[in-house]
């Protein structure tokens, strides 16, 4: 039954949204037990893998590189939805969650997703190429983004630091936004041939395109699966957060949790481009989504933040300023020239690992 199509979809790319706002509707209420929670959170994980493959329909259509732009961006509004989700629901560690998955998402990107793509890529091609006319920009906005967010409020002396004033915050969130979409502009205008692959995918260049109808179903079913990913977040929020508190694991591991969950599509997305020899799409896919998800997640959790009055806490504390430092470096280093093999994929794996470990014992 499952391999039956609508419009040119499978059939459970369209039923998985409809069962998520039946759960949803069916959840909706005052303290739902410990087995309807685990029935929202195997669904939102369902919610959420049908929200990318509609993005990715979306994306063969349109083609490249805008088609992995709305990937990152669908991604975003998950990670969005889910760290506004949890800030509202209010509870200890709040104030600091979009700082503890922000940079999560930039630690598990550079380190997690690439290395594991360099790896996997390297293994079968033993040498991967890309375009460093496109990964540079990336790299030095997201060097950028990330230190004026995340390392600069512990240096300001308007506010103790981690904090930032309603002018600094407001600040950064606009600086934010207007420098992604800048990056924007370039990768999918002005520059947009600095981020099409060098290697063609045979298999998925000759793939017919999906039709307009059945981009339109897409479109439609992404829209519906992103509003129940926001209220099923909603509902599973106090649970992961009591659940951290019982396993005696630090609050940053929530913003670790909500990272891996919405990066995993992504991840996935990620690392077969590397297998086809497309490492630009690949490398578009992870910076793309990390770009995202500072110049989007910090102008709205700002707006969220002032608008309840919830301190936002955006410094790093030394120990994950240093490590941010150094896989801005390493990073650095590893896309000056255009090509890379299992080795740096091997170094950023390293670190990915440190990173989780640091987390959990720190």
């Amino acid at each position: 039954m499952l391999n039956k199509t609508w419009f040119g979809l499978p059939l459970w790319s369209v039923l998985a949204p409809l069962v998520a706002c039946a759960t949803l509707v069916l959840a909706w209420g005052p303290a739902p037990s410990a087995l309807l929670i685990a029935l929202v959170a195997a669904v939102l994980i369902a919610a959420v893998l049908v929200a990318v493959h509609h993005a990715e329909v979306i994306a063969h259509r349109i083609g490249e590189p805008l088609g992995t732009l709305v990937l990152a961006v669908a991604v975003t509004v998950i990670e969005v939805a889910l760290i506004v989700s949890m800030m509202l629901s209010g509870g200890e560690g709040a104030g600091a969650l979009a700082r503890d998955t922000v940079f999560a998402a930039v630690m598990i990107v550079c380190n997690g997703v690439i290395g594991l793509c360099l790896v996997a890529g390297g293994m079968r091609h033993r040498v991967l190429t890309f375009r460093i006319d496109g990964t540079g920009p990336a790299l030095s906005v997201l060097a950028a983004l990330s230190t004026l967010t995340l390392i600069v409020p512990d240096y300001t002396l308007t506010t103790p630091g981690p904090l930032l004033s309603t002018a600094q915050l407001l600040f950064v969130g606009v600086v934010s936004l207007a420098l992604y979409a800048v990056f924007v502009f370039v990768q999918t205008v002005r520059h947009r041939d600095y981020f099409l692959p060098i290697e063609p995918d045979a298999e998925h260049d000759h793939a017919p395109p999906p039709t307009t109808v059945t981009a339109v179903a897409s479109t439609v079913l992404l829209f519906i699966s992103l509003i129940t990913v926001v209220g099923l977040a909603k509902l599973l929020a106090p649970a992961i957060q009591s659940g951290v508190e019982s396993a005696g694991a630090p609050l940053a591991v929530v913003g670790i949790a909500i990272a891996l969950l919405v990066l995993l599509p992504e991840t996935w997305a990620a690392v077969r481009a590397a297998v086809c020899n497309r490492m630009q799409t690949s490398l578009n896919l992870a910076l793309g989504s990390v770009l995202a998800t500072i110049g989007l997640t910090i102008p709205t959790v700002a707006v969220v933040s002032i608008a309840i009055g919830l301190p936002l806490e955006l410094g790093l504390a030394p120990k994950e300023a240093v490590m941010l430092a150094l896989t801005l470096f390493i990073s650095a280093i590893t896309l000056a020239t255009g090509r890379a093999t299992i080795m740096q994929g091997a170094v950023h794996l390293v670190l990915f690992a440190a990173f989780l470990f640091l987390a959990i014992v720190p």
